[in-house]
């Protein structure tokens, strides 16, 4: 796919995102090596945004795809946005940079196009990624992430990311980092959990009343592990409605989810490792694949079904694995269903 189709947004630092991006964290049951194939398959058919983190345990295999892209000539490293993510045991400032450091080296590249605070919630620092006590719980750790935004601001200066955001953060975690005195860099992005089931319609007019790209995870639906989530709650793909649409507009509904995120200035991340869908899914971004009209009823029809969730779904109370937590997660909390902003 040509470069014409890599629609991007300009972030409030100047530099550009593509609006559709290739997520890479695995199912628990793919072996985190996969990651080699089916990014290096991604960037073939036109991905050129990936999305990974330190948390994913595959960066190294990504990295691997995205020098073997440019190797063999299939892209430039310019033409690549790449994310990464500090990890919540990372959030120390002085444990940023030598994070950011790690990815690096474990990508074998020299910069990271956007670095982002994983989550607004800090872990004790140590070798285990969700540290826990005797009894199990989760140990906490207590950090100002003013701080870690400054320690963010340094890494960009060291040229080792050209943008910084964040991502999970509600409103009033933004507006901590946007009031804090000396800011340098406002964060260009909030990554949220964000689908038809849960619009995130205020956190977007926020982000954008401040020049803040919102980007989509779990745009498709959520990760379904059974040791995570109720496997009574709907299916957002198997949705009545959003397949109807689909099925109106001879469309797949995965298709309609993403382009309804695209209408609505969303970045979007679409994840999947299964070589047919990651076509399709790129399918959104191709010329005439679909039309203004069905743009709008998208629009239209996909707000309908977020009414439609929020009156026969009011609380969709389930655990969340901790990948792949929602915006939601205030103080020591997550829970699906909660709608904080």
């Amino acid at each position: 796919m040509g470069s014409k189709y890599q629609k991007k947004v300009k972030l409030n630092d100047g530099h550009f995102i593509p609006v559709l991006g290739f997520g890479t964290l695995a199912p628990p049951e793919v072996p985190k090596s996969e990651a080699l194939e089916v990014t290096k398959f991604a960037i073939e058919v036109g991905f050129h945004h990936i999305d990974c983190a330190h948390l994913y345990q595959n960066e190294e295999h990504v990295g691997q795809a995205i020098r073997s892209k440019i190797a063999d000539g299939t892209v430039k490293r310019e033409d690549i946005f790449y994310t990464s993510k500090v990890w919540s045991t990372f959030l120390r400032p002085e444990l940023v940079q030598p994070a950011l450091e790690k990815s690096l080296k474990d990508l074998q590249l020299e910069y990271v196009d956007l670095y982002i605070i994983h989550h607004p919630v800090a872990l004790v620092p140590g070798e285990a990624l969700f540290p826990t006590d005797e009894n199990g719980k989760m140990i906490y750790d207590s950090v100002d992430l003013c701080r870690t935004w400054e320690a963010l601001e340094k890494c960009k200066d060291a040229g080792l990311t050209k943008s910084i955001g964040v991502s999970n953060f509600n409103h009033k975690q933004l507006e901590k980092i946007l009031n804090k005195p000396g800011l340098k860099y406002k964060p260009v992005c909030n990554q949220v959990e964000c689908h038809p089931y849960l619009n995130q319609s205020k956190l977007l007019e926020f982000c954008k009343s401040h020049d803040i790209v919102l980007v989509a995870y779990g745009a498709l639906g959520s990760q379904r592990s059974l040791q995570w989530l109720d496997p009574n709650l709907p299916h957002l793909l198997e949705d009545p409605v959003l397949s109807a649409i689909a099925q109106k507009h001879k469309q797949t509904p995965a298709l309609v989810a993403l382009r309804y995120q695209i209408q609505r200035g969303v970045v979007v991340l679409a994840k999947s490792y299964n070589k047919k869908r990651i076509k399709e899914n790129m399918q959104v971004m191709m010329s005439g694949a679909v039309g203004r009209g069905f743009l709008r009823v998208i629009l239209h029809e996909g707000h309908s079904l977020s009414s439609w969730d929020r009156h026969n779904f009011p609380v969709l109370s389930s655990r969340l694995h901790p990948s792949e937590m929602s915006s939601s997660l205030q103080g020591k909390a997550c829970s699906l269903g909660q709608r904080l902003i």
